[in-house]
Protein backbone atom coordinates (compact mmCIF):
# COMPACT_ATOMS: atom_id res chain seq x y z
CA UNK A 1 0.00 0.00 0.00
CA UNK A 2 1.55 3.51 -0.74
CA UNK A 3 -0.64 5.81 1.02
CA UNK A 4 -0.79 9.58 0.98
CA UNK A 5 -1.30 11.48 4.05
CA UNK A 6 -2.18 15.17 4.98
CA UNK A 7 -4.58 17.80 5.99
CA UNK A 8 -5.42 20.31 3.66
CA UNK A 9 -7.88 23.13 3.74
CA UNK A 10 -11.15 23.41 1.59
CA UNK A 11 -8.91 24.87 -1.39
CA UNK A 12 -6.59 21.94 -1.00
CA UNK A 13 -4.33 24.25 1.14
CA UNK A 14 -1.45 22.65 2.93
CA UNK A 15 0.67 24.99 4.03
CA UNK A 16 2.59 28.54 3.95
CA UNK A 17 6.21 29.37 4.21
CA UNK A 18 6.79 26.07 5.28
CA UNK A 19 4.40 25.42 8.40
CA UNK A 20 0.76 24.63 8.74
CA UNK A 21 -1.64 27.24 8.94
CA UNK A 22 -3.64 25.54 11.44
CA UNK A 23 -2.96 23.53 14.74
CA UNK A 24 -5.12 20.47 15.16
CA UNK A 25 -4.07 18.50 18.00
CA UNK A 26 -6.11 15.30 16.96
CA UNK A 27 -4.92 15.26 13.44
CA UNK A 28 -0.97 15.11 14.77
CA UNK A 29 -2.53 12.06 17.01
CA UNK A 30 -3.81 9.97 13.88
CA UNK A 31 -1.05 11.11 11.70
CA UNK A 32 1.36 9.25 14.65
CA UNK A 33 -1.23 6.43 14.58
CA UNK A 34 -0.98 5.76 10.98
CA UNK A 35 2.55 6.23 9.93
CA UNK A 36 4.51 5.56 13.50
CA UNK A 37 6.45 1.97 12.56
CA UNK A 38 6.47 2.59 8.56
CA UNK A 39 8.31 4.44 6.02
CA UNK A 40 7.54 7.88 5.38
CA UNK A 41 8.54 9.62 2.13
CA UNK A 42 8.79 13.03 1.59
CA UNK A 43 10.50 16.38 -0.32
CA UNK A 44 13.66 18.01 1.13
CA UNK A 45 11.30 20.94 2.54
CA UNK A 46 9.03 18.83 4.37
CA UNK A 47 12.36 17.52 5.59
CA UNK A 48 13.78 20.78 6.28
CA UNK A 49 10.46 21.90 8.50
CA UNK A 50 10.62 19.35 11.18
CA UNK A 51 13.06 20.05 14.40
CA UNK A 52 14.16 16.82 14.65
CA UNK A 53 13.47 12.98 12.61
CA UNK A 54 9.86 11.81 13.70
CA UNK A 55 10.54 8.50 16.19
CA UNK A 56 10.14 5.40 15.04
CA UNK A 57 9.79 5.75 11.35
CA UNK A 58 12.25 5.81 8.61
CA UNK A 59 12.30 9.24 6.76
CA UNK A 60 12.38 8.79 2.78
CA UNK A 61 14.02 11.84 1.46
CA UNK A 62 13.46 13.49 -2.35
CA UNK A 63 15.41 15.88 -3.49
CA UNK A 64 17.27 17.31 -7.31
CA UNK A 65 20.57 18.04 -5.14
CA UNK A 66 23.08 15.70 -5.90
CA UNK A 67 25.08 16.58 -3.09
CA UNK A 68 22.26 16.78 -0.38
CA UNK A 69 23.00 15.13 3.28
CA UNK A 70 20.33 14.35 5.88
CA UNK A 71 21.13 12.96 8.79
CA UNK A 72 18.84 10.01 10.09
CA UNK A 73 17.26 9.69 6.54
CA UNK A 74 17.92 8.59 3.19
CA UNK A 75 18.21 10.56 0.25
CA UNK A 76 16.89 9.77 -3.16
CA UNK A 77 16.20 11.80 -6.22
CA UNK A 78 12.98 11.08 -7.61
CA UNK A 79 9.52 9.58 -6.28
CA UNK A 80 10.29 6.46 -8.29
CA UNK A 81 13.74 5.94 -6.28
CA UNK A 82 12.00 6.47 -3.25
CA UNK A 83 9.16 3.98 -3.92
CA UNK A 84 12.25 1.25 -5.09
CA UNK A 85 14.12 1.96 -1.67
CA UNK A 86 10.87 0.92 -0.04
CA UNK A 87 10.01 -1.57 -2.15
CA UNK A 88 10.02 -4.73 0.40
CA UNK A 89 7.34 -2.20 2.70
CA UNK A 90 3.79 -3.29 2.99
CA UNK A 91 2.47 0.01 3.83
CA UNK A 92 4.40 3.27 2.79
CA UNK A 93 3.21 6.49 3.77
CA UNK A 94 3.83 9.98 1.24
CA UNK A 95 3.96 12.64 3.57
CA UNK A 96 4.08 15.99 1.34
CA UNK A 97 4.75 18.91 0.38
CA UNK A 98 2.45 19.82 -2.50
CA UNK A 99 5.13 18.83 -5.24
CA UNK A 100 5.78 15.50 -4.42
CA UNK A 101 1.75 14.77 -3.55
CA UNK A 102 1.49 15.43 -7.18
CA UNK A 103 4.50 12.84 -8.16
CA UNK A 104 3.06 10.10 -6.23
CA UNK A 105 -0.57 10.34 -7.13
CA UNK A 106 0.22 8.33 -9.72
CA UNK A 107 1.96 5.45 -7.57
CA UNK A 108 -0.66 6.11 -4.54
CA UNK A 109 -3.32 3.33 -3.90
CA UNK A 110 -4.82 4.73 -0.70
CA UNK A 111 -4.92 8.44 0.66
CA UNK A 112 -5.59 9.91 4.47
CA UNK A 113 -6.93 13.09 3.62
CA UNK A 114 -7.63 15.73 6.96
CA UNK A 115 -10.26 18.08 5.37
CA UNK A 116 -9.93 21.32 7.27
CA UNK A 117 -13.08 23.22 6.86
CA UNK A 118 -11.89 26.52 5.97
CA UNK A 119 -9.76 28.21 3.18
CA UNK A 120 -6.45 29.85 3.82
CA UNK A 121 -3.85 31.67 2.20
CA UNK A 122 -0.98 29.04 1.13
CA UNK A 123 2.13 28.26 -0.86
CA UNK A 124 1.62 24.78 -1.36
CA UNK A 125 -1.45 22.72 -2.23
CA UNK A 126 -2.87 19.40 -2.34
CA UNK A 127 -3.70 17.96 -5.57
CA UNK A 128 -7.39 17.68 -6.44
CA UNK A 129 -8.87 14.38 -6.11
CA UNK A 130 -10.72 13.39 -9.03
CA UNK A 131 -13.47 11.22 -7.76
CA UNK A 132 -13.70 9.19 -11.01
CA UNK A 133 -10.31 7.57 -10.26
CA UNK A 134 -10.86 7.73 -5.98
CA UNK A 135 -13.95 6.39 -3.93
CA UNK A 136 -14.42 7.85 -0.36
CA UNK A 137 -14.64 4.69 2.07
CA UNK A 138 -14.47 6.64 5.17
CA UNK A 139 -15.59 10.00 6.46
CA UNK A 140 -15.77 10.60 10.37
CA UNK A 141 -16.53 14.53 11.24
CA UNK A 142 -15.56 16.62 14.32
CA UNK A 143 -16.96 19.73 15.12
CA UNK A 144 -14.27 22.75 16.37
CA UNK A 145 -13.78 22.58 20.05
CA UNK A 146 -11.83 24.23 22.75
CA UNK A 147 -8.49 22.69 21.63
CA UNK A 148 -9.42 22.70 17.80
CA UNK A 149 -10.21 25.74 16.68
CA UNK A 150 -11.73 24.86 12.99
CA UNK A 151 -14.08 22.05 12.68
CA UNK A 152 -12.12 19.11 10.25
CA UNK A 153 -13.38 15.58 8.39
CA UNK A 154 -11.33 12.86 8.81
CA UNK A 155 -11.61 10.96 5.24
CA UNK A 156 -10.17 7.97 3.30
CA UNK A 157 -9.88 7.53 -0.51
CA UNK A 158 -9.39 3.81 -1.93
CA UNK A 159 -8.56 4.31 -5.71
CA UNK A 160 -11.18 2.33 -7.83
CA UNK A 161 -8.64 0.91 -10.00
CA UNK A 162 -5.08 0.91 -11.41
CA UNK A 163 -4.60 4.01 -13.89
Amino acid sequence: MITMIAAAGENNSLGKDGDLVWHLPDDFKRFKKLTTGHHIVMGRKTWESFPRPLPNRTHVVITRDKNYIADNAIVVHSIEDALAYCKDEDHIFIIGGGEIYNLALPFATHIELTRVHNTYEADAFFPEINLNDWELTSSVHHQSDEKHSVAFTFETYTKKYNL
